[in-house]
């Protein structure tokens, strides 16, 4: 019995088949049958600082490159070091106040950090009954633009969304922020937004912490 024919048995070759005079069309025009759009994960974001070497890498969850496609909002929480800042930023609804496709600049300071700074006791009073100095404290941490640490260091200082102007400085791999933060893993991308983790908390501090508490995450 015959055999029917090659592209016939395979829908794949057939498909082929078809789409070939559209190809070649396009060939001879020069053309493109269809225009690509660069991907995020084409691209491969470059941190720096003590602390990269900590974080997500590679094809781990949370690494840089898969955080460069990702809104700001949602980057943050991939990186473990930032759940405080993270829930805070998310409490305080700063975010929401931005305009739509604004850059944004974000100085993210750890878990550490703001460990060292407030009390658990205090910490949970600021998030639950202050919302206002919450907002001021996060605003501190923000600024318009997606500003590369190198840029920001060069241009020698920034201004937060609280109005202050911060002092930025490099001090051999890391850069100094405000005379109080260092930079810990600086150049996280995500959409239309730049991720620095600091060591430090930058901004008026509405209450200070005794060192000895310890915040649940």
């Amino acid at each position: 019995m015959p055999q029917p024919a090659t592209a016939a048995r395979h829908p794949r070759l057939r498909t082929l088949a078809l789409l070939a005079p559209t190809l070649l069309l396009a060939a001879c025009t020069g053309t493109p049958a269809a225009s690509r759009t660069p991907d995020a994960s084409t691209t491969t974001p470059q941190v720096t600082g003590p602390l990269c070497a900590a974080l997500p890498t590679g094809t781990d969850p949370g690494n840089p490159t898969f955080l460069a496609g990702q809104p700001v909002a949602e980057a943050l929480r991939w990186i473990p070091t930032l759940t405080t800042f993270e829930a805070a930023l998310r409490t305080s609804g700063v975010l929401d106040d931005i305009p739509t496709g604004t850059a944004v600049t974000v100085l993210a300071p750890t878990d550490d950090a703001f460990a060292a700074t407030f009390s658990e006791d205090n910490w949970d009073d600021l998030m639950t009954h202050h919302t206002d100095q919450l907002r001021t404290l996060i605003k501190a941490h923000l600024s318009t633009g997606d500003h590369p640490i190198g840029d920001l260091a060069t241009a020698g200082s920034t201004t937060t969304l609280d109005g202050a102007t911060i002092t930025v400085t490099r001090t051999g791999a890391t850069t100094r922020l405000a005379d109080r933060a260092d930079t810990v893993c600086a150049d996280y991308q995500a959409t239309n937004a730049r991720i620095h983790i600091i060591n430090a908390v930058l901004g008026p501090l509405p209450v200070t912490a005794d060192g000895t508490g310890h915040r649940a995450h």
